[in-house]
């Protein structure tokens, strides 16, 4: 008799016994990961809702942990992200929040630190059937769900930056599909998200940063 694990497939792209506990987050994670320049040397999740009740059981906490090494929903090697993730060297935690409750149940908050020592955070939320919304970036209100191509300007809010990355974009011949503004407060560090129907060109990052007030530029394929 051979048995078989929640680990294993269940459905056609997925690893796990549920599509918002272990699909979503595996998404959520895999999104954040591409955020941060690699290696990453340390990542700490914080669960609210039903993420911070049953993380164990539904298998959130390995799949959060596979994605941020990278791995797909699909991939059995999330079977074995805690044995993974230490042979790697990448430090991990699992920290159940119940305090704060005004928010998604299926709500995590990842702070990644590489080894660089750059810190982002980065807030996700699992809305079911393996879809995912990008809530905040380093404290920021965002929102995007990593259902397109998406590129991510850290920016000075200042006159000029939007203007810049829209030449950029055209001159590279980017159909954009949406494209938003997000910021802390006026003159402050804001976020522009461009989302394209394809896969932006390579090297499309080296002229958005040509702007001096261009912080960082993140592209997240997915």
């Amino acid at each position: 008799m051979s048995y078989v694990s929640v680990f294993d497939v269940l459905g056609p792209n997925m690893i796990g016994p549920s599509s918002s506990h272990t699909a979503g987050a595996a998404v959520i994670a895999f999104l954040a990961h591409k955020m941060i320049a690699p290696p990453l040397k340390k990542v700490d999740f914080i669960l609210y809702g039903s993420f911070s009740k049953t993380y164990h059981g539904h298998g959130t906490d390995r799949a959060l942990l596979g994605g941020m090494m990278g791995f797909s929903t699909d991939d059995i090697r999330i079977r074995n992200s805690f044995q993974i993730a230490a042979e790697r060297g990448l430090a991990y935690s699992f920290t159940p929040c119940e305090t704060e409750t005004d928010v998604h149940p299926n709500t995590v908050d990842i702070r990644m630190e590489n080894a660089r020592g750059q810190v982002m955070t980065v807030r996700g939320e699992s809305l079911g059937g393996g879809k995912v919304r990008i809530s905040r970036i380093n404290g920021v209100s965002v929102d995007f769900t990593g259902d397109y191509s998406t590129v991510i300007v850290v920016q000075q809010d200042k006159p000029g930056v939007v203007a810049h990355i829209t030449k950029v974009l055209s001159d590279s011949n980017v159909n954009i599909a949406f494209m938003r503004l997000f910021r802390e407060s006026k003159g402050n560090t804001a976020y522009t998200i461009v989302e394209s129907d394809g896969r932006f060109p390579e090297g499309i990052a080296e002229p958005l940063r040509n702007n001096p007030n261009v912080h960082d530029v993140m592209i997240v394929e997915p």
